[in-house]
């Protein structure tokens, strides 16, 4: 891409998060991260889907596979359940219709040749009183780009360059009223499934350790866990993804679901050209309980994709509504 390399900027975030779920009425969520990019050499398929129930991790897909995977300890009951054949056959949908979404996007802008990302978050939340609330929303390049309006069926350009597609599929009525249906209906009835499913998994105190690289280049970076200074196997990692930051940077992450009290024993460890030596973390509690990050070496830009922003802000909301404890720590490696 003839990019010019910046100097090396890794800030990591160490995360902690502990909800404690009992019996009584809680809210829940559903929710779908979709990503991709037209061209390989920016680490990404050109599709790639995560499915999430509160905070918990069930399901993966990507194109080139074209397969839905389980994840977590969800017990689908084969792969010929029917829940199971439902959520691969949605999959492949939300497959298609993302490629097409990308190209009309990048039509629109009269994006051809160039490298671009797509990232898409939609689902649905249910409340205590079972009242529910859906969210579409789409970024393109790293920006908040469209967000679907279920109540008046249109959508809102969050930039100049969105309203081309916003008129476009405001167009298609068909389109506007599946997508309602969706996060009004189907996507409540799937959440009520999978939360009877995993009711188990789901009442369980659950403590997740959370990894995040920002803001480095090259994107040739090394994560992994270790337990006692010993690497884990990856089947026991979650789900790992790099993606890029608009800016010619990239950001990574990794999370570990752990045993309550053993936080102490793992530590994440960061190789990246740009680290002299590798970087090591533990996690150790925070007293303050604020966000601190550790700045590693270089230049002092932070630019941060609009799907982190929502993860954010729907993490701070899900921690006010049920009692979650978050930690951040400070991540030192000169």
């Amino acid at each position: 891409m003839g990019l010019q390399a910046p100097p090396a900027l890794l800030l990591l975030i160490f995360l902690r998060t502990v909800a404690t779920l009992g019996p009584a009425p809680r809210s829940h969520s559903l929710h779908y991260l979709f990503m991709g990019a037209s061209q390989p050499d920016l680490g990404l398929p050109l599709f790639e889907a995560l499915g999430y129930v509160d905070d918990q991790l069930f399901v993966s897909y990507d194109h080139k596979s074209r397969r839905a995977e389980p994840r977590g300890q969800w017990d689908w009951g084969g792969a010929a359940s029917p829940l199971w054949l439902q959520l691969s056959q949605s999959l492949k949908g939300w497959d298609h219709m993302f490629i097409v979404d990308f190209w009309t996007i990048m039509d629109n802008h009269n994006h051809s040749k160039e490298s671009h990302t797509l990232q898409v978050i939609l689902g649905c939340e249910m409340q205590e009183d079972n009242s529910t609330g859906g969210f579409w929303k789409y970024g393109y390049d790293g920006q908040n780009h469209l967000e679907f309006c279920p109540e008046t069926l249109d959508w809102k350009a969050a930039e100049p360059r969105a309203l081309a597609t916003k008129l476009e599929w405001e167009v298609n009525k068909i389109r506007a009223k599946q997508n309602r249906a969706y996060l009004q209906k189907d996507c409540p009835e799937h959440l009520q499934q999978l939360l009877e499913l995993g009711r188990g998994i789901l009442d369980q105190q659950v403590t997740t350790l959370r990894c995040q690289a920002l803001n480095f280049y090259p994107p040739n970076i090394t994560m992994r866990w270790l337990k006692d200074r010993q690497p884990l196997d990856a089947k026991d990692i979650e789900h790992k993804d790099m993606l890029p930051n608009g800016d010619g940077t990239y950001q990574s992450w990794m999370a570990l679901a752990v045993p309550p009290g053993e936080e102490h024993r793992y530590t994440c460890l960061v190789e990246h050209p740009g680290l002299d030596q590798p970087c090591t973390i533990t996690w150790e509690p925070s007293p303050s309980g604020t966000l601190v990050i550790g700045v590693i070496s270089g230049i002092a830009v932070c630019v941060i994709i609009f799907l982190i922003g929502i993860l954010l802000r729907i993490f701070r909301k899900r921690q006010a509504s049920r009692g979650a404890t978050g930690d951040y720590v400070l991540a030192e490696c000169e």
